[in-house]
């Protein structure tokens, strides 16, 4: 049976675990009161809503890469790299259900801790980082430094339903795109699972009646898996600057980061503090519905994901001139999202 056979096969087995179990999830969150009550200031849905759709997800990924594990022999490099991916991503998974538990969460300094740990793990222990940067120290701390960061971006742009995981899935399918001609089989394996999971999910997550949040659970989860999966492959055979795909894939929760991050300091607050500041929430007060917000933002994340394959496909000419069409963009953006006041 060939990889890309067993690749369809990860990504079918993963959707169906994940439709199966969000709804059992829903049921216990319900009974266990597991719920995100719409307290506080920096809430934005009006009823409370189960939790735990991220172990609905992590449970879909994880039974797809055991199940093809099972039946397929793989690599050894390839299962030393996935299992770096399953413990920091169990870890940080934990770590997130934890904080949904809890009535007022863990505090930033507690779950940077425990994500750098995470991050720690998948670097020094099983070897996963950027391969760009010759000296291995220096390779080491950018690696955790992006594991952590772009960990908690998708915890950050989680304010809306499908958004988080919208993004999630289309970043996936983007890495396991770019990544197949490579045989970097652990990323593959892990995108198509991941991918799976995500759709399995989104329904519910979507859906009126049947709704759940996968909460910080999910939204680590998933961050730091494709944080992983971007240093896992190739993107310079055609020219330098395809080293930038990774940032165009998960442009959206980067952008969001630092936008955020940015808007909080201007005020005197801590970029680490929730807030309303997020570009979503300023795109509903110009008078977008949180659909259209849903679908613009799925196209731009389609879009950019298609920029980022060209990236590494493209002479250098026509990737630069690429790239500064869409820092104009960004640009523009930025000074329209801005200039929203929110209360």
């Amino acid at each position: 049976m060939s990889y890309q056979t067993l690749y369809f096969i990860s990504f079918a087995v993963a959707l169906l675990a994940a439709a199966l179990a969000t709804p059992v999830c829903r049921a216990i969150a319900l009974k266990l009161n597991v719920m995100d009550k719409p307290a506080g200031e920096i809430k934005t849905h009006k009823e409370s809503t189960p939790y735990m759709g991220g172990i609905a997800i992590a449970f879909g990924w994880i039974v797809s890469l055991f199940l093809i594990r099972a039946s397929t022999d793989f690599p050894d490099g390839t299962l030393r790299s996935l299992r770096g991916i399953i413990y920091g991503a169990l870890i940080v998974a934990l770590l997130g259900f934890i904080d949904d538990k809890k009535y007022k969460g863990l505090g930033p300094k507690t779950k940077l801790a425990f994500q750098t740990v995470a991050a720690c793990i998948a670097v020094f222990g099983f070897g996963i980082k950027v391969s760009f940067i010759p000296y291995y120290w220096v390779s080491c701390i950018v690696s955790v430094f992006w594991i952590v960061g772009i960990t908690n971006a998708f915890n950050i742009i989680d304010i809306m339903d499908g958004l988080s995981s919208g993004i999630a899935f289309i970043a996936s399918l983007a890495f396991l795109f770019i990544s197949l001609p490579t045989e970097m089989i652990y990323v593959n394996f892990c995108a198509a699972a991941l991918a799976g999971a995500l759709l399995g999910f989104i329904p519910y997550n979507l859906s009126k009646s049947k709704k759940i949040f996968m909460g910080d659970t999910g939204s680590l989860f998933i961050g730091f898996i494709l944080s992983c999966l971007a240093m896992g492959t190739s993107y310079t055979q055609m020219n330098e600057i395809g080293l930038f795909a990774p940032l165009l894939i998960l442009a959206i929760p980067i952008y969001e980061t630092f936008l955020v991050s940015w808007i909080r300091m201007r005020k005197g607050k801590s970029p680490l503090m929730g807030s309303k500041d997020h570009y979503a929430l300023r795109m509903e007060k110009m008078g977008f519905s949180r659909r259209q917000i849903l679908i613009i933002t799925s196209c731009v994340c389609a879009a950019l994901s298609v920029f980022a394959y060209l990236f590494t496909k493209t002479p250098l000419m026509y990737a630069v001139l690429l790239f500064v069409f869409m820092l104009a963009c960004l640009w523009a953006a930025s000074v329209k999202l801005a200039s929203v006041k929110i209360e």
